[in-house]
């Protein structure tokens, strides 16, 4: 596949020149206006200071963050910091020498040391040593889910039983009940390539939506559980009904998509994995629209998953997408001959 996808974008530029000339969809950005992983106005300034080695931003920002219990972008905001910090720890090591049990500090070194620890070929036994710095932030804050999403994430990766792991989950939830992070850890957690199956994955996965509010990034966990599965490929030998569920999870997602303004770096990672789930199944009409929403704000996740470079698989996918669609719509002026116009495979 990875050998003739060039050739088959090759022969879809040609076969659809006269369609795209004529019917070009708009509302997609060029591809070099498409940003990846571009922050908020809240966030830009915090990076933009921690990499000239400042870390007051950043500890604003989460202190915002914390004091008005926006904990979801508390946790968002936070992996983002991590991400920054995994190449560049100054201002961390600045901050938590200035401030060692401030609690937003606390839960950066944390989230750093379940990254670090995570790349590790000894994960479980480095996974274990770095047990007391999540403590030291749960305890740091007790109203703080986000310590407890990563508590999840630890569990999972010390082989934690799922009796330890359902006591976990029950101190997150009772903090906050529908936060998306640590619902997407629990996933993880019951997912086949870990403790659970692809059924639990989705059953779970299903219920927790069902429950979420209007508007919840929760209502976009099934998609979580679709994509889990297509990602195993043909291992997988999905059955009609687990691809039924995958459909629903993507129409769930697609009513979740359309609640939120095009553009809008929120549910921005939904909508990227959102076209990814969708291409998979050649929705393409769909999966266009729902590129057309992305605009600009291109996410690392999913695309990382497939692929070194996730921006140019983002723009790849957007651009097979495109073609596709052109190739399906009739040219204008021209009488249909009866001749499908089905996708190429």
């Amino acid at each position: 596949m990875v050998c003739t996808m060039p050739i088959l974008r090759a022969l879809l530029r040609a076969a659809c020149t006269l369609r795209r000339r004529s019917q070009r969809p708009a509302g997609l950005p060029a591809d070099d206006e498409v940003l990846l992983d571009a922050p908020d106005e809240r966030l830009s300034p915090a990076l933009v200071a921690a990499a000239l080695g400042e870390y007051g931003p950043a500890a604003k920002l989460l202190a915002t963050t914390r004091d008005g219990a926006e904990w979801e972008n508390r946790d968002r905001y936070l992996g983002r910091l991590v991400t920054f910090a995994r190449s560049r720890d100054g201002w961390l090591t600045d901050w938590l020498a200035a401030a060692p049990h401030d609690p937003d500090a606390l839960l950066v070194k944390a989230e750093l040391a379940v990254r670090r620890a995570w790349e590790s070929p000894v994960r479980a036994e480095q996974l274990r040593e770095v047990g007391p710095l999540i403590s030291a932030a749960a305890e740091s804050d007790p109203r703080d889910p986000v310590p407890w999403r990563l508590a999840l994430d630890h569990a999972r990766g010390t082989h934690a039983t799922h009796t330890v792991f359902e006591a976990l989950w029950e101190q997150a939830v009772r903090r906050s009940s529908h936060h998306y992070g640590c619902h997407v850890a629990a996933l993880r957690y019951l997912s086949a390539a870990w403790y659970g199956s692809h059924r639990e994955c989705f059953d779970f996965a299903e219920r927790a939506a069902e429950d979420a509010l209007p508007g919840s990034l929760v209502r976009a966990l099934p998609l979580r559980a679709a994509f889990a599965l297509l990602m195993e490929g043909p291992r997988a030998r999905t059955t009609s009904v687990q691809e039924e569920r995958i459909d629903a999870a993507a129409d769930l997602a697609i009513e979740l998509s359309a609640s939120f303004t095009p553009g809008d770096p929120w549910p921005a990672e939904v909508r990227n994995l959102l076209a990814f789930v969708l291409v998979a199944r050649g929705r393409w009409e769909e999966a266009l629209e729902q590129f057309r929403r992305i605009g600009p704000l291109a996410a690392s996740f999913p695309w990382s998953s497939v692929s070194e470079d996730p921006l140019g698989r983002f723009l790849e996918a957007r651009d097979d997408t495109r073609l596709r669609v052109a190739c399906a719509a009739p040219i204008p002026g021209r009488a249909d001959r009866g001749r499908p116009g089905g996708h190429y495979a």
